[in-house]
């Protein structure tokens, strides 16, 4: 009977130093709900160990802030190394890594500032009583767990996520991220407000307050949304633009090639009447030219290269190198959608590569580009290799990766310094580099 007591006595009158006790579970059980909160909101893939890394460091980040940092303000500090965190250990693009921190910890605050009030005037306790007495601050606790449990499983049955693409332009991300931080700000300042003030604030007040709150979010939401919808439907414009540009120039390919048969029939007989094999070999290769060059615009196909910014990117480049007279060989065997690398990285290494390799073979006799994307499965790897003709036999394949080194003039030689760092900030990538006599070799492995 004198245990019961205790335990009653406990959880009825105000024990700072229980509370404390008490505060480092909690902490874990409410960094555990935040994870799989912006997990579904994003329908982040997840292993084991990244959540257990994920709960384990930012429990322990948690318990350091929480007895040195004072409250609320703790709170908000644990509140960018969830965004961090999220960054490195779930390989989240770091604008969604914002995006669904923000939003599940929207969700959190909300359903505590929902019920708090309501929560004081029912049980007639104040903001002490509830943060110093064990049995209110646990029955509060747990209203809470509950309905956030209730949204997951929401979440999850619904099948819903926050798509974002992964190429937005730097000025639509300043916008996103602006929003999102005067976000993160009004959930500061409300939280603050309602930390010293909720016991003298009418429940009519906080629940307008919390009315106010919830539209933001939603027409911020909204908004966002539909600035990514805009986003897709200009790559998909700028795809088809692109798409229509290589069916003209196709089609008057075709046309030519029509237009020309009888000739190019009668020029072959020509040679094989005659048994002049020589000529006859010597016309083929450059009717193989010609064949090449359509089979290669058969393959800037937005079907083909499933990726509207990477087709835009190639569309671009074969564009640049046949108004320079060079010739582009392309084979095209690799699913996009399943890369293994961010598409914003590999834009950027494609497009420096690309660029070297058309103004290199650019200043050759011989101009020409192999281009080979492709998928090893026997090895687990994806393949992307580029070979062009290339004029400077002596130059030094470890040598120019360094930052500020080119053999060209008025160039910064900062592109293939950028690649290095690239390939260097993943682990499951790399870079060889090699020549031969006739071709430079840049051959990108994506490893999975």
């Amino acid at each position: 009977m004198e245990i019961l007591n205790n335990i009653w006595s406990n959880l009825t009158t105000p024990n700072i130093q229980l509370i404390n006790i008490i505060s480092v579970p909690i902490l874990l059980i409410e960094i555990t709900l935040t994870m799989y909160l912006f997990l579904s909101i994003m329908n982040l893939s997840s292993t084991r160990k990244q959540r257990i890394l994920y709960v384990l460091i930012s429990w322990l980040i948690g318990i350091f802030t929480m007895f040195v940092i004072p409250q609320p303000f703790n709170i908000f500090t644990n509140y960018f190394m969830t965004i961090f965190l999220q960054y490195i250990i779930f390989s989240n693009p770091f604008l969604k890594s914002i995006i669904s921190s923000v939003l599940a910890l929207i969700i959190y605050n909300l359903i505590g500032i929902l019920i708090l009030n309501p929560f004081l005037t029912f049980f007639n306790i104040n903001t002490d009583q509830l943060n110093y007495i064990l049995g209110y601050k646990l029955c509060y606790l747990l209203f809470i767990y509950i309905i956030t449990i209730i949204c997951i499983i929401i979440l999850r049955n619904k099948n819903w996520s926050f798509q974002l693409s992964d190429d937005i332009d730097k000025r639509n991300k300043t916008i996103i991220i602006s929003n999102l931080l005067l976000g993160v700000l009004a959930i500061i300042i409300q939280s603050v407000t309602l930390f010293y003030y909720v016991d003298i604030l009418p429940v009519f007040i906080t629940f307008l307050s919390f009315i106010s709150l919830l539209a933001y979010f939603g027409i911020s939401i909204y908004s966002l949304t539909r600035i990514f919808k805009l986003i897709l439907a200009t790559q998909k414009l700028e795809s088809a633009t692109e798409y229509n540009r290589s069916l003209r120039i196709l089609h008057d390919s075709v046309r030519g090639f029509k237009h020309d048969f009888d000739n190019i029939v009668t020029t072959i007989g020509g040679f094989v009447k005659t048994n002049d094999m020589k000529g006859l070999k010597d016309y083929y290769v450059q009717l193989e030219d010609d064949c090449q060059r359509v089979n290669n615009l058969y393959l800037l196909n937005p079907e083909v290269i499933n990726n509207d910014g990477i087709y835009n990117l190639l569309t671009k480049k074969y564009q640049e190198a046949d108004s320079k007279d060079i010739k582009v060989n392309m084979t095209f065997l690799l699913d996009l959608s399943t890369l293994h690398m961010k598409i914003y990285e590999f834009a950027r290494i494609l497009g420096i590569l690309l660029d070297n390799a058309i103004e290199a073979s650019g200043e050759c006799d011989e101009k020409i580009i192999n281009l080979d994307f492709r998928d090893d499965h026997k090895n687990s790897r994806q393949i992307i290799k580029i070979e062009n003709t290339y004029k400077n036999k002596n130059v030094d394949t470890e040598k120019i990766f360094e930052k500020g080194i080119s053999s060209k003039e008025k160039h910064t030689g900062l592109g293939l310094w950028e690649v290095r760092k690239l390939v260097k900030k993943n682990n499951n990538i790399n870079l060889y580099t090699s020549k031969t006599d006739k071709y430079f070799i840049q051959q990108l492995e994506i490893y999975y």
